[in-house]
């Protein structure tokens, strides 16, 4: 029988280990088992479930690649849920997609009882699904919908990211020869299982080439740690809220406590951060640390990866690098005129068989997100020397003042080198001269007191590289009331 790609790849791995949790290794034998009978449940006595939507809770682990790989055998379009949403999230999710049932564990199941009890959908606990079933699975071609992931909704109701099994398949394919995954690796994943980062870039990847994934139900930075020092892992990959916290963890040791830690990050082979902007000062401080260069790179839900630093080569503070294997990626500015120059700014476009299909049920917006083909990203982005800089996003991120399109990500990132501020953030304020003045809304580290004149000087010298007309606003601190919550600041001129 014709499987899947992925699902027919695990067959070659056999008693090799896919999943480790707790100590505990499930192999690939194991979890062609066990999704084979969790999808013959699922179909009941349906030949195929018909691209039907089947939305599932899990931690991360085996039950869930089992049920993801179920699903998809079964002929179902996978919905991961997020675990820590709320009932009203969980209902637009499941009524939107239009889920014809849910799987979960028992323990996970009444979360989502009342929930499913209400819509009047079926709810499935895995620990109970056991079929007696012999039939076939059918087989499902790669040209069909395979997953429904839903974005974060920041302007606008969450919309659901309908890929293909062809995506996914690009998708990691793309990353597998980009990054030179082999099946000797092993990589901790603590990542959430309803994005992309987690779901495409590691558990994916790894089952995809034969490796051997860790999971862990969140970030347990002491456990890493320990199997870090261990040498457990060859990869690694995170956000990096979470590099930050592992510099500060590393920096409250001793020598001694984390010479075996140093050794272990030092011993892998690569390490990547995404889903945000990576501050240059964190790279060059993870390197300071560690000895090594992490690589960072840029994608998103409709386009899996599309730009990365290079695995041999330079990987550059501040940039995403350059466009991964089988992407095409082209620049457009407000005019609509292709940007070939270097340090002229335009919206990201990208092209490639790892874009979506459509956003589910809203044919409208998946037609406006679309120029002639090519999937339009919202982000803006410069090439300089070669490599892309993302600037941010049009609508939050880029402020246009005095007739320069200032990326309030890049300032964040300089003002983060301060030593007294802990956090920035970075705003377009309305200006009759100059359209709009920058401004920055700062959290001190405990104990600094900003120099307003001092901290003028300062920037002076650390902006001095940028195109910034002299309007930038800063706040000089953020009082706090009796309940420690932040009161409204007083806003001054730092120029």
């Amino acid at each position: 029988m014709k499987e899947l790609p992925l699902i027919n790849r695990a067959h070659a791995y056999g008693k090799t280990a896919a999943i480790r949790s707790d100590s505990t290794e499930f192999t690939y034998e194991e979890l062609l088992e066990r999704s084979a009978t969790l999808a013959a449940t699922l179909l009941i006595d349906a030949n195929d479930l018909d691209e039907a939507r089947i939305a599932f809770l899990a931690p991360a682990g085996f039950d869930y690649v089992a049920t993801q790989w179920a699903i998809w055998r079964a002929g179902g379009v996978v919905v991961p849920l997020c675990l820590s949403a709320a009932d009203p999230e969980l209902e637009y999710t499941l009524s939107d997609s239009e889920t014809s049932s849910v799987v979960t564990t028992r323990e996970l199941s009444t979360k989502v009882e009342a929930l499913c009890q209400r819509l009047n959908i079926p709810l499935l606990i895995i620990e109970e699904m056991e079929s007696a079933s012999k039939n076939p699975l059918p087989e499902v071609d790669s040209s069909r919908r395979a997953m429904i992931l839903y974005t974060s909704g920041t302007t606008s109701k969450p919309k659901g990211v309908v890929t293909t099994h062809t995506n996914n398949q690009a998708q990691i394919e793309t990353l597998v020869e980009a990054w030179e995954w082999q099946a000797t690796d092993c990589i901790p994943l603590f990542l959430p299982l309803h994005h992309i980062h987690g779901i495409i870039n590691v558990l994916c990847c790894g089952l995809w080439k034969g490796a051997t994934v860790e999971t862990f139900p969140q970030f347990e930075i002491d456990t890493i740690l320990n199997r870090v020092a261990a040498d457990a892992y060859s990869l690694f990959m995170a956000v990096p809220t979470i590099y930050v916290k592992l510099i500060s963890k590393l920096e409250s040791l001793t020598d001694e406590e984390r010479a075996n830690i140093i050794h272990g990050f030092a011993n892998m082979r690569l390490m990547v951060s995404g889903s945000a902007a990576l501050p240059a000062s964190v790279h060059e401080q993870w390197t300071d640390l560690t000895g090594q260069k992490l690589l960072e790179r840029y994608g998103m839900t409709e386009i899996g990866m599309a730009l990365s630093n290079p695995f041999h080569g330079e990987r550059r503070p501040g940039a995403v690098g350059q466009p991964l294997p089988k992407v095409e990626i082209r620049l457009k500015s407000e005019k609509n005129e292709l940007v070939t120059a270097e340090d002229e700014p335009g919206e990201i476009q990208v092209r490639g068989p790892g874009v979506f299909h459509e956003y589910w049920n809203r044919p409208e917006v998946t037609e406006e997100s679309f120029d002639n083909g090519w999937f339009r990203t919202g982000d803006m982005a410069v090439i300089e020397t070669g490599y892309y800089r993302i600037m941010g996003r049009l609508s939050v991120d880029i402020i246009k003042s005095g007739g320069y399109k200032l990326s309030a990500l890049e300032i964040e990132a300089v003002l983060l080198q301060h030593t007294a501020i802990r956090e920035c953030a970075i705003i377009g304020l309305p200006d009759d001269t100059w359209g709009e003045k920058v401004a920055a809304a700062v959290v001190l580290e405990e104990g600094e007191m900003l120099d307003i004149e001092a901290l003028r000087s300062w920037c002076r010298d650390k902006l001095s590289n940028y195109k910034l007309p002299k309007q930038l606003l800063i706040v000089e601190s953020l009082p706090r009331n009796a309940m420690g919550k932040v009161t409204k600041p007083a806003i001054r001129e730092l120029f």
